[in-house]
C-alpha cells in the first residue's frame, strides 16, 4: 500500500475503528490482528469475507452461549522457540493442548457444509492433533507443572525429595524445642534455598552451624545448623537431577511441538481467521450494520480508446451514518447521528457537495469512504435499507478541517501536494476508473475564489476521466454549474433551516446548496450593524445569479414534494378503500361459512330424525304378528322418508369440511357388506374402477360385484361420489403478536410526514396486531404531524406512547382495527 493511501486511511479515521473492532475479538492474536487489519486485495478475498461474517454470526446466533473460543492462545511464539531448538516453558506447552481442546469443540459447532460453506471449507485447516493432545495433558498439571507421570526417573527423585525434606523438618522441629532460649522465634526460614533457624547473635557456640543471613539490626542471624548441612547438601542434589528430568521432559515435549509446527501454525491461522470473522459479525451487531452488495463493473472503451466504466445499478446507501459517531453516540452518550442516502447514477462520476458551514459535508465524505472501506475488510456497513456499492482498490482523500481558520497559502501548498500525490496514485493504477474513489474537502479554498474556482472545476473533469467516483465538498459556486454542462456530474447540498437559522445535517440530492455564511453568522452572534453591512455591499448580479437558480431548485423541489405527498396520500386512501372491500369480502366468507354450517346441521339432524323413525318402525313389525294393513303403512311410511331424506340432500354443504356425506354410504376395504343377490354378509377386500367394482369374499368364495349390488349392514344404499369442487376460502388472519419484534416496527426516523403517513397505511393494512413506529424526540414535528393524521384514518383502533423500554416517547404504539 502506497504512502498516499495510508494517510487518506488516517485522514477517514481507519485505525480508530479498527481498535474499536479489536475490543470484539475472543483471542489475543484476534485482537492483535485487528489492530492492523489489512485490506483484501481483491473482489473475490472481500465477498469471501463478507460470507464469513455471515455465516459466523449466524451460527453464533444459534448457538446457546455462542462460539467458544476459550482456551486458544497464540502458538506463533511457542513454535518459533521449538522450532529453534529452543526448550518451552510448560505453561506455554499447556496452552498447545487448551488450543487443540478448543479446536475439537469448535468443529463440532461449526461442522455444516449446507448451511456453512465457507467457514466448513476453513475448518478443513484445523488439526486435531490428538496424540500431541494427549502427550502434554498427560505429562502437564495445572499451572504447568511437569507431573510426576510423565518421567520413571522424575518420579524417583520427587519421592526420594520428599522423604529427606520429612526428615529434615522433623529434626528442625527437635532443634528448635532443644535451643529455644537461643532463638529469636520458632519459625523454620529459608535462605538461599537451605533451611535456617533464627539465632541471637551471641549464641553460635550454643547452635553451631552456618550463617546464610543476618537481619538490618544484626541481633539475629539466620543458621543452618551443623547437623543438618550434609542431609541440606543431599537435597540440592535431588533438586537438582528433578530440574534436569523437568528439562528433559520439556524438551521432549517442545520437540514435538517442533515436529508438528506446520500443523500447529495452519490450526492458528485458521482460528485467527473464524475469530475475525466473528468480531466482523458482532461488530456489526453493536453498531446496527448490515452485510453490503458489490456492484458488478465491466470495462468499456470509447472511440479514442479511453477506459469508460459502466455498471447496470447505482451507488445506493440508504440511512448511512459514520461509524465514529455512532460509536461515540453509544459509549460516550454523544448527540444523535443524523443519516444520510447516498444515490449515484452508474453514468456519474463527479458530486459536488456544497452548503453551509458546520452543516456535516466532511461528515458525509468520511462516512462514504468508511463505508467502502468496510465492505472492503468484510465488515458490515452501518446502514438502515439496502447498501449497494463498487469494490474500490483506491479510496484517496484530501480531508482537511473545515472549521480551520488558518486558511492561508501554507494550508493551500499542502492541499496541492497532497491532490499532486493523489493523481500520481491514479495514473500508477491501471483499474482506478472502475475501482477508484476519490474525496476531496474545500476543494478550490485557501487561495483567490475565481482561480481556486478555475482549479477545482480542470482537477473535477480531470478525475471524472480517471476515477470511479469523486466525492468533493466545496463553496466554489462555479462547480455547481457543472451538472448542466455535463452529466457524469451530480448536485448534492446539505439542509439549512432558515427558520432557526441551523444545518439540519441531511443531505439533499439534485440542487446545490448556499453556504449562508450571513445566516451563520447572525446566529454565532456577529454584530447587526456589521450583517447589515455586509448585505448592503452584495452586488445585485451576484446576489441574484447562483441564488436565484438555488432559489428557483428549492421552490421546485417543494413543488414535487407537495406533488409526491398528495399522491402519497391518494395512495393510502386507495389502499384503505382496499382494505375495507377486503374485509367486507372476509365477511361475506365468514358468513357464507356459517350459513352451509347450520345447513350442514340441519341435515344431520334430519338424517338422525329418520333413523330414529325408521328404527321405530321396525320395532313396530318386530311385535306380533303383523297383518297386511300394518305392513302397508310401514312401507309408505319410509317412502315417504326416504323422499324427504332426498330433499334433504340437495342442500349441498361446505366440501371443505370433513363431515359425513349426507346423500349415502361407500364401502371401504375391510367393511363388511350384504350381497343383495345372495343376501349373505361379505367382506370388502379391495375398490376398484373409482369406487365402481368391489371385490369380496364371502365365506370360502372371492368374486366381484359392482357396487350397486352390495348394501351395508343396516340396509343403506352405495353412493357414487362425484369429485368435490374445491374452494378455497381465505381464513381471517391469526391474531398477531403484542410484543414487539423485527417485523412489527417501523423506523421513520428522517422521513417526511407524507413518506411516514405512506409507510404507516401500508404497514396498518397488512398488521394483524400492533405496530411499534419510531419516529423519535427531535423537535416533534413528525411526531405531532403523524398522530394528527392516525385520528382522521379508520384503520387504526387507538395509539399510545411506548414503554421506557421499547423507545418511550419517542415511539409510537398503532393499534389496527380488529
Amino acid at each position: 500500500m502506497s504512502s498516499i493511501q495510508e494517510e487518506a486511511l488516517e485522514l477517514l479515521g481507519w485505525p480508530e475503528l479498527c481498535q474499536h473492532l479489536a475490543g470484539f475479538a475472543s483471542t489475543t492474536m484476534g485482537r492483535q490482528s485487528l489492530l492492523r487489519l489489512s485490506l483484501p486485495a481483491n473482489l473475490s478475498r472481500s465477498q469471501c469475507l463478507q460470507q464469513e461474517t455471515r455465516e459466523l454470526l449466524e451460527r453464533d446466533q444459534q448457538l446457546e452461549g455462542g462460539l467458544d473460543f476459550r482456551g486458544v492462545v497464540d502458538l506463533n511464539p511457542l513454535v518459533e522457540c521449538c522450532c529453534k531448538g529452543g526448550i518451552a516453558t510448560g505453561e506455554a506447552l499447556l496452552g498447545v493442548a487448551t488450543t487443540m481442546a478448543a479446536v475439537r469443540k469448535l468443529r463440532h459447532q461449526l461442522n455444516d457444509p449446507q448451511q456453512q460453506p465457507v467457514t466448513t471449507a476453513c475448518l478443513a485447516r484445523l488439526q486435531g492433533l490428538h496424540q500431541l493432545e494427549h502427550r502434554l495433558n498427560h505429562c502437564l498439571e495445572e499451572g504447568g507443572h511437569v507431573a510426576d507421570r510423565a518421567s520413571s526417573a522424575l518420579a524417583v527423585v520427587r519421592h526420594q525429595l520428599g522423604q529427606l525434606r520429612l526428615e529434615l523438618r522433623q529434626q528442625l522441629h527437635g532443634l528448635l524445642r532443644r535451643h529455644q532460649a537461643v532463638l529469636q522465634d520458632t519459625i523454620i526460614s529459608s535462605r538461599h534455598g537451605r533451611a535456617v533457624l533464627a539465632l541471637k547473635a551471641g549464641a553460635m557456640d550454643q547452635l553451631p552451624g552456618l550463617v546464610h543471613d543476618s537481619s538490618t539490626s544484626g541481633n539475629t542471624l539466620f543458621v543452618e545448623p551443623q547437623a543438618l548441612v550434609p542431609l541440606g547438601n543431599r537435597i540440592r542434589d535431588l533438586e537438582a537431577q528433578e530440574r534436569q528430568e523437568e528439562e528433559q521432559v520439556l524438551r521432549q515435549l517442545s520437540q514435538l511441538v517442533a515436529d508438528d509446527a506446520h500443523h500447529l501454525l495452519d490450526t492458528r491461522a485458521a482460528l485467527l481467521q473464524l475469530d475475525m470473522a466473528l468480531a466482523r459479525g458482532h461488530y456489526g451487531v453493536a453498531m446496527g450494520g448490515i452485510q453490503p452488495d458489490f456492484l458488478e463493473t465491466s470495462l468499456k472503451t470509447d472511440e479514442a480508446g479511453n477506459a469508460v466504466g459502466a455498471t447496470q445499478e447505482p451507488i445506493l446507501l440508504r440511512q448511512l451514518r459514520h461509524p465514529l459517531l455512532v460509536w461515540q453516540q453509544q459509549q460516550a452518550g454523544g448527540a444523535e447521528v443524523v443519516p444520510v442516502d447516498v444515490q449515484v447514477r452508474p453514468r456519474q462520476r463527479v458530486v459536488a457537495i456544497t452548503g453551509p458551514n458546520t452543516g456535516g459535508k466532511t461528515v458525509v465524505l468520511k462516512s462514504l469512504g468508511l463505508a467502502l472501506l468496510m465492505a472492503r475488510a468484510g465488515l458490515p456497513v452501518l446502514c438502515a435499507g439496502p447498501a449497494r456499492l463498487p469494490w474500490a482498490e483506491l479510496v484517496l482523500a484530501d480531508i482537511g478541517d473545515e472549521q480551520s481558520l488558518q486558511q492561508n497559502l501554507s494550508t493551500f501548498s499542502g492541499h496541492i501536494k497532497r491532490l499532486a500525490r493523489i493523481l500520481e496514485a491514479i495514473e500508477a493504477s491501471p483499474a482506478a476508473h472502475t475501482n477508484g474513489v476519490v474525496l476531496l474537502d474545500e476543494l478550490g479554498a485557501g487561495t483567490d475564489p475565481s482561480e481556486g474556482s478555475a482549479l477545482a472545476i480542470a482537477l473535477l473533469r480531470h478525475m471524472a476521466d480517471r476515477v470511479r467516483l469523486t466525492m468533493a465538498t466545496t463553496h466554489c459556486s462555479a462547480l455547481k454549474a457543472l451538472k448542466y454542462e455535463d452529466d457524469r456530474f451530480e448536485n448534492a447540498s446539505v439542509a439549512f433551516d432558515e427558520a432557526t437559522m441551523a444545518p439540519t445535517y441531511q443531505l439533499q440530492w439534485g440542487i446545490p446548496g448556499r453556504s449562508n455564511a450571513l445566516a451563520i453568522a447572525q446566529r454565532l452572534g456577529l454584530e447587526p450593524a456589521v450583517l447589515n453591512q455586509a448585505r448592503a455591499l452584495l452586488k445585485p448580479q451576484q446576489a441574484g445569479e447562483v441564488s436565484s437558480i438555488i432559489s428557483g431548485l428549492e421552490q421546485q423541489r417543494q413543488q414535487q414534494e407537495a406533488t409526491t405527498a398528495t399522491a402519497a396520500a391518494l395512495l393510502a386512501r386507495t389502499e384503505q378503500l382496499h382494505a375495507q372491500v377486503l374485509s367486507h369480502w372476509q365477511r361475506q366468507q365468514r358468513d357464507m361459512a356459517q350459513r352451509q354450517q347450520q345447513r350442514q346441521q340441519q341435515l344431520e339432524n334430519a338424517i338422525q330424525a329418520a333413523q330414529q323413525e325408521v328404527a321405530r318402525i321396525i320395532r313396530i313389525l318386530r311385535q306380533g304378528p303383523p297383518d297386511g294393513e300394518q305392513a302397508r303403512r310401514a312401507g309408505q311410511r319410509l317412502k315417504a322418508l326416504k323422499q324427504d331424506w332426498r330433499l334433504q340432500s340437495a342442500i349441498a354443504p361446505d366440501p371443505s369440511r370433513q363431515l359425513p356425506h349426507p346423500q349415502g354410504w361407500s364401502p371401504h376395504v375391510g367393511m363388511r357388506v350384504r350381497l343383495r343377490r345372495l343376501g349373505k354378509a361379505a367382506e370388502v377386500l379391495d375398490v376398484k374402477d373409482n369406487g365402481r367394482m368391489l371385490e369380496l369374499r364371502c365365506g370360502p368364495m372371492r368374486l366381484q360385484a359392482p357396487v350397486d349390488d352390495v348394501e351395508s349392514l343396516n340396509g343403506d344404499e352405495p353412493h357414487h361420489a362425484a369429485p368435490p369442487v374445491q374452494v378455497t376460502h381465505r381464513q381471517p388472519l391469526a391474531p398477531g403478536p403484542e410484543v414487539r419484534c423485527a417485523a412489527n416496527t417501523l423506523d421513520l426516523r428522517g422521513f417526511r410526514l407524507h413518506e411516514a403517513e405512506s409507510a404507516v397505511a401500508d404497514q396498518l393494512s397488512r398488521a394483524n396486531g400492533p405496530i411499534w413506529v419510531i419516529h423519535g424526540i427531535g423537535t416533534g414535528r413528525l411526531k405531532r404531524g403523524l398522530r394528527d393524521w392516525l385520528k382522521t384514518t379508520d384503520q387504526m383502533e387507538r395509539f399510545h406512547d411506548a414503554e421506557p423500554g421499547d423507545g418511550g416517547m419517542g415511539c409510537t404504539v398503532v393499534w389496527p382495527c380488529r
